[in-house]
């Protein structure tokens, strides 16, 4: 597993490779899981990578220094995954749920000679309880998952089920609840059983135990398990797993997986495969494409290929991979220990960091207005404001950048990693404005912001081109515990990369326009957007749905304005339905390959008559991140206001961007195309306010750098005395064309 220590390197040797491979790279080309016959699952709830040592676990260090090892990300429906959600989830193949259970342990099974609602159990086999119950909740939840799906796959080709324990048979058993074989605990399963049954599932709960037993405090809050019992409870769980393994015959292949979550902290968990061709190494999937991490519901598709069976469609996940490795075990254990490390440090910070930048960026602007109206009279203290404001203004505006780039060094190592992560993301900042004053290109009002939105556009566009390194575990990409996501653009880093490009494209135009050469200005635009749509929604880069909806129309306005031609609604619609058009055929295309993937399994839903119920779940998430609906209407209004104030700055006394539209030709579209792509991909995606959030914090302060430019140069220009009777007005050494950058 890659170290992120070591990712500055990589990051700039893809800057050679991405060129080359542009097209043809997909990782789809990446070593198929091997084939097999048996398959034991083994479910460790709550087991963690910080678990497992020589001493404490010496089978699971076995399983892991002979197999394939991973961080397993198990969130279901709730943010934290209780064991029985865990295995409903590996029934399913698709995110599941007890129905409003307690986070405890599973109940235990129907028996032979008791009474069931499904029919008398098997001879010798089990029923899990409340099953008709599950069944029908699930179905009806937006992921609409099929209860029993993994026990049916292998009923209907001829095989039998065994379960080891009361979890699994919530996790094998088919669409009635039954399995074949019930045993209570791995120690009373015979030689016999372990041959018997191609499909095995065992609970091992010895961990999840411990935290039942510890009990909750007086106000309900789980009482702190030592990490002395939390080792013996390891240890314990570890006894079972050797059972396990001395017992089943040869040539069978061992899934070990953590299943689920103990206390109220999610995390990534253990996967472990062994047999089968899983050679020493980490694992990956296609539902991740991160090295060193798979997926709970990557579990289900992983004992489907095993067994050799079709997946069937309402199953999710993909295979898991092996990624042969030459490092030891201990160097792969501690790099899945750093992954959850990194995992949990940027979970206590994600959330506070948009307040944080945008409280920091509001005091500081209104202590320069303070200073200003002050400073009346005197220029030379007024000159020095509004300079340090525009260095503050455009260090705002590298920040988001910047969060993306702390990626890069291994900030979550340090003793206080909150603060490391603030000074990393902040020295990036101050590198990125440095550069955009650094030249004499300072003096102008929209390089320096070009500068910023230029290079914040090319590394996120060269991070998703190269495997999203980048965007794992970051303030502003996704985690592994949220597990929205784990490769191409998230809602945020769409939103960022949206704005940058569209800036970069506007701004970029300012010269060729002042040279009334529109055709080339127009070329400019089609360019950068044809290359940010191909970034964003190409399923080997991007892959995102609803980026292309609104940069399609964003792109359109930019290139209508830039061109001096009238924007109208009937124009947009057009615009928009274009990029409807465009990116269903990007889902058709993906639909065809061997591993589709979100995009190519809505293109399925759409055939099937079932992408109904995954609009109105997207929907549904938008509407519900607006919140109270006073707030939210008060929000639009303030954002219609916003465009006719963008639009006509004169009308509305606005000082600060009416000075920027005289002195440049490109601001007034690319604040107002910047504004549309938030706007839009607000409302295609389930995000909702947070994307227009984003677009903000990047368009604003440059909007406010470039403003504070134009008052710079009135000043100065206030400051500089008449021609003398001798002297001819053209005698003056700026040309207007300069005043207007």
């Amino acid at each position: 597993m890659t170290r992120r220590g070591t990712k500055i390197a990589m990051f700039v040797a893809a800057l050679a490779t991405v060129l080359t491979g542009l097209l043809g790279w997909s990782p789809a080309s990446a070593e198929a899981a091997p084939g097999g016959g048996r398959v034991v699952v083994i479910g460790v709830p709550g087991l963690r990578w910080s678990d497992i040592s020589p001493a404490t676990t010496p089978a699971l260090w076995g399983l892991t220094a002979a197999g394939s090892a991973s961080g397993l990300s198990v969130r279901t429906t709730r943010v934290n995954t209780c064991p029985t959600d865990g295995w409903l989830t590996l029934s399913a193949g698709q995110r599941s749920r007890l129905p409003h259970g307690d986070c405890a342990l599973p109940s235990a099974p129907i028996l032979p000679g008791q009474s069931s609602p499904t029919g008398p159990p098997p001879q010798g086999g089990a029923i899990a309880a409340g099953w008709p119950a599950i069944k029908s909740d699930n179905a009806g939840t937006n992921y609409h998952a099929e209860i029993g799906l993994l026990g049916d796959a292998v009923h209907k080709a001829g095989g039998c089920t065994m379960a080891v324990g009361p979890g699994a048979v919530f996790g094998v058993g088919d669409g009635g609840g039954r399995v074949d074989r019930y045993v209570a605990s791995p120690d009373k399963v015979t030689a016999a059983d372990w041959g018997r049954c191609p499909l095995t599932a065992v609970e091992v709960d010895e961990l999840f135990r411990a935290y039942i037993n510890a009990g909750v405090d007086p106000h309900g809050d789980q009482v702190p398990l030592s990490d002395a019992g939390r080792a013996d409870a390891a240890a314990a769980a570890d006894r079972r797993v050797a059972q396990v393994v001395a017992g089943v015959p040869a040539g069978t292949t061992i899934l070990v997986a953590g299943l689920s979550d103990v206390g109220i902290d999610p995390h990534l968990r253990v996967a472990i495969a062994k047999g089968a061709g899983y050679r020493p190494g980490f694992m990956t999937s296609s539902a991740t494409r991160q090295e060193g991490l798979v997926t709970l519901t990557d579990t289900t598709a992983t004992t489907l290929k095993l067994l050799g069976l079709p997946q069937p469609k309402a199953a999710v996940g993909s295979a898991w991979k092996p990624q042969p490795s030459k490092a030891t075990t201990q160097e792969r254990v501690d790099a899945l220990m750093d992954e959850d490390v990194a995992a949990q440090a940027i979970r206590a910070v994600q959330t506070s960091f948009y307040w944080v930048l945008f409280a920091t960026q509001l005091v500081l602007y209104g202590i320069a207005v303070l200073a200003l109206r002050r400073l009346r009279g005197d220029r030379r203290s007024r000159a020095r404001i509004l300079g340090g404001t525009r260095v503050i203004a455009l260090l705002g505006g590298a920040v988001p950048g910047a969060s993306f780039l702390a990626g890069l060094l291994p900030w979550w190592r340090a003793d206080h990693p909150t603060a490391v992560l603030i000074c990393t993301v902040l020295g990036f900042a101050a590198l990125l404005t440095g550069a955009a004053l650094a030249g004499p290109w300072r003096h102008s009002m929209v390089v320096p912001g070009l500068v910023i939105t230029g290079v914040t556009a090319l590394v996120l566009a060269l991070d998703v081109m190269t495997g999203s390194n980048l965007q794992l575990n970051t303030l502003m990409g996704y985690t592994a515990l949220i597990a929205g996501r784990f490769y191409g653009f998230g809602n945020q880093a769409f939103s960022l990369f949206a704005v940058a490009a569209i800036l970069t494209a506007a701004w970029l135009t300012e010269y060729p326009l002042r040279r009334d050469r529109k055709l080339v200005a127009v070329a400019v635009v089609a360019v950068i957007g044809v290359c940010t749509v191909m970034v964003d929604g190409l399923p080997a880069f991007g892959s995102d749905f609803g980026g292309v909806l609104a940069i399609v129309p964003a792109f359109a306005m930019l290139g209508l304005m830039v061109a001096g031609k009238r924007v109208s609604a009937p124009k947009l619609g057009i615009f928009f339905v274009a990029g409807a058009a465009l990116v269903l055929f990007i889902s058709y295309l993906n639909a065809q390959s061997a591993n589709p993937t979100h995009l190519g399994r809505f293109w399925q839903d759409l055939v099937a008559g079932d992408a109904w119920s995954v609009v109105t779940r997207k929907f549904n998430a938008m509407l519900n991140s607006l919140g109270y609906w006073p707030y939210t209407l008060a929000l639009a209004a303030a954002i219609v206001f916003l465009f006719f104030v963008l639009a006509r700055p004169t009308r509305w006394r606005v000082s600060l961007l009416q000075g920027a539209y005289q002195r440049s030709l490109t601001m007034r579209p690319a604040l107002i195309c910047a504004l549309a792509v938030g706007v839009i991909g607000t409302l295609v995606n389930d995000s909702g306010v947070v994307i227009l959030s984003v677009a903000f914090s990047l368009a604003t302060p440059l909007m406010l750098a470039a403003g504070v430019r134009s008052l710079e140069m009135d000043l100065r220009n206030a400051d500089t005395p008449p021609p003398g009777p001798s002297e001819s007005p053209g005698a003056s050494t700026e040309s207007p064309s300069a005043e207007r950058r």
